[in-house]
Parts: structure tokens; sequence; C-alpha cells
């Protein structure tokens, strides 16, 4: 649903309009002297999961990975699941 408003209506009740904007109920129409000036509409969530189907498909146009470049990376990452005690920022998994 689509609504217009003007500058002065949003400067009064800016909150309760961006409120009802960021629920997805409305987008707004600003004016100002009968002009448009802006169109105020909620922004789509954010994805913050990636499938693991996704990260294979990028995967698989990545560019390969010489052995220089592994053994580098095998000298600074650890592969285990515990941690690393040599690294204080790392958090070490405790077993139960």
């Amino acid at each position: 649903m689509s609504r217009t408003i003007t500058e002065r209506e949003l400067r009064h009740d800016a909150g309760a309009i961006l409120r009802e904007v960021k629920a997805g109920n409305e987008v707004v129409v600003v004016t100002t002297n009968g002009v448009q000036l802006a169109v105020l509409r909620g922004v789509p969530p954010q994805r913050c999961f990636v499938s693991r189907s996704v990260i294979a498909e990028a995967a698989r146009f990545a560019p390969p990975v010489d052995g220089r470049l592994r053994a580098e990376l095998d000298a600074v990452v650890d592969q285990s699941v515990g941690g690393r005690a040599d690294l204080p920022w790392m958090p070490t998994v405790i077993s139960r």
C-alpha cells in the first residue's frame, strides 16, 4: 500500500512513519509543494546464512590453489576443531 505525505508531516511524525515503513506495511511518497521528493520503502532483510550448496557452487568457479599457497595457508590456519593454543584470540572447543 502506498500513501503520500508532505515534508512537514514527515518532519513531525518521522518515528511512526519510519516504523510503518520498516514493518513493510507502507510505501510512503514524500512531497514538497506538491512535487514528489522521495519514496520511502523498507529494506529487505539481509541474508546472513549461506547454504552449503551456494558455497559449493561458488567453489566450482574459484581458481585452483597451488601447492605453495596451500603450504602457506596450512602454516597459519589450523584446520582442527579445537582451536590453537598459540593463538589466544582463537577460541578453544571444550569437549563434553
